[in-house]
């Protein structure tokens, strides 16, 4: 069995944001950049599935510009056999991205694709389900444990009221959560030896696409600052606040 993991290149997740001055974006200017921290979960899954013997490849793709090589490698030294790269503008909307994924698909014919539920940047937590309804496969979303038995995948998953069990006939859609595994660190070796796995560069016209974006972002801000607390000695007094507070308003 095949299966496609879908990662992106975010910036890390110990940074602190900051926003470009005329506030048309976020700064990643010698800003540290990093693998999504759902995609890791989804790469550990595949690893330990092929590991398991019920996968035979693991291919991983992103969706970027040239610096996300950096992203498949990393992926690749954790366990994933080659990469591909689709070459475009960084920052696509989620059904743009699932289009994309959708075409890979359709070219690598996978029995299991699996991502993380959302990105960290934009947290959208859109792209599987796009990318399942394109390709009419059924879906497991914010899965915190994942069983393959013959053709067919057991998907337990988080839900408002608990937990929730689902089984799914593969081909498939999954999305991780964070409860589903602990990703493994990379080892000097696989590091070494992820240099030498091939990663394959497409381009949209390739893929036969035509990307239009129908999301026009107007500007992006930090939240507003909260002003400090006020401590107060009585009841009395914060009665007193409390009503200067409402004469203010």
């Amino acid at each position: 069995m095949k299966i496609l993991v879908a990662v992106k290149r975010v910036v890390d997740f110990n940074v602190k944001i900051r926003i470009k001055a005329d506030g048309s974006g976020v700064d990643t200017e010698q800003v540290k950049m990093s693998m999504n921290p759902f995609d890791e979960i989804a790469i550990e899954e595949a690893v330990r599935l092929k590991e398991q013997g019920i996968a035979n490849e693991i291919c991983v793709v992103t969706v970027g510009s040239a610096p996300c090589q950096e992203t498949l490698r990393s992926a690749l030294a954790l366990g994933a056999d080659r990469g591909i790269l689709v070459s475009t503008e960084p920052n696509l909307e989620p059904l743009l991205i699932a289009r994309i994924l959708e075409q890979i698909a359709k070219q690598e014919q996978p029995r299991l694709i699996i991502l993380g539920k959302q990105a960290i940047d934009d947290d959208c937590n859109q792209t599987g389900q796009m990318l399942a309804a394109l390709l009419n496969w059924p879906q497991g979303t914010f899965a915190s444990q994942l069983k393959i038995i013959g053709s067919q995948a057991e998907v337990t998953r988080e839900v408002d009221q608990g937990m929730e069990t689902i089984n799914l006939t593969l081909p498939a859609v999954i999305t991780t959560d964070l409860r589903l595994n602990q990703p493994r660190y990379a080892t000097l070796p696989n590091i070494m030896r992820a240099k030498q796995k091939p990663i394959k560069t497409l381009s949209l016209s390739e893929l036969g696409i035509q990307l239009e974006s129908h999301l026009e972002i107007l500007d992006i801000s930090s939240p507003v600052q909260k002003k400090s607390g006020v401590k107060v000695n009585s009841f009395k007094e914060l009665i007193e606040k409390l009503q200067e507070q409402v004469e203010n308003t």
